[in-house]
C-alpha cells in the first residue's frame, strides 16, 4: 500500500483482490473485513464491485487445491463453417462468455489463469 502525502492510500490490486475473497467466506461480513484492513465498507463494497465486473481478478481459493474447475462449454456457430479436420488448436484461442461478459484468451493461456478468470466470472453469475 502507498500512502501519499495527502494521505490518500493506493492498494495493489492483490491486496484489494485479498480483502474481496475474504468477504466471500462464510461467515464473513463487508464490515469485518473492512475494520481488518483498515478501510471504510464502501470502498470495500466498491471493490467487490470490480471484481463482479471483472476487473478485479481473486486470487485462487487456497482450500480448492489442484481440484480441476469445470465451466459449461457453449459450442455455436460463429457464421462460418469451421475448418477441415485441423489436426491441432494451435492458434486457436479459448472464448470465455458469461451474460454480456466475453474474454478471448490465447489458445496457450495457462489452465490456471483460465480457472481464476472462471471464478472471477463466477462471482458476477
Amino acid at each position: 500500500m502507498e500512502i501519499y502525502a495527502s494521505g490518500h492510500r493506493r492498494w495493489p490490486d492483490e491486496a484489494k483482490a485479498q480483502a474481496v475473497a475474504e468477504t466471500l467466506q462464510p461467515g464473513m461480513t463487508v464490515n469485518d473485513v473492512a475494520t481488518r484492513f483498515g478501510i471504510q465498507p464502501n470502498q470495500l463494497s466498491a471493490w467487490r464491485r470490480m471484481a463482479k465486473d471483472g476487473k478485479l481478478v481473486l486470487p485462487a481459493d487456497e482450500g480448492a487445491g489442484d481440484e480441476a474447475v469445470f465451466a459449461p462449454l457453449v459450442v455455436c456457430d460463429a457464421g462460418s463453417p469451421a475448418p477441415e479436420a485441423e489436426s491441432s488448436a494451435v492458434g486457436r484461442d479459448i472464448r470465455l462468455a458469461v451474460c454480456e461478459v466475453v474474454i478471448q484468451l490465447d489458445a496457450d493461456t495457462p489452465a490456471g489463469r483460465i480457472a481464476e478468470i472462471v471464478r472471477a466470472l463466477g462471482a458476477r453469475a
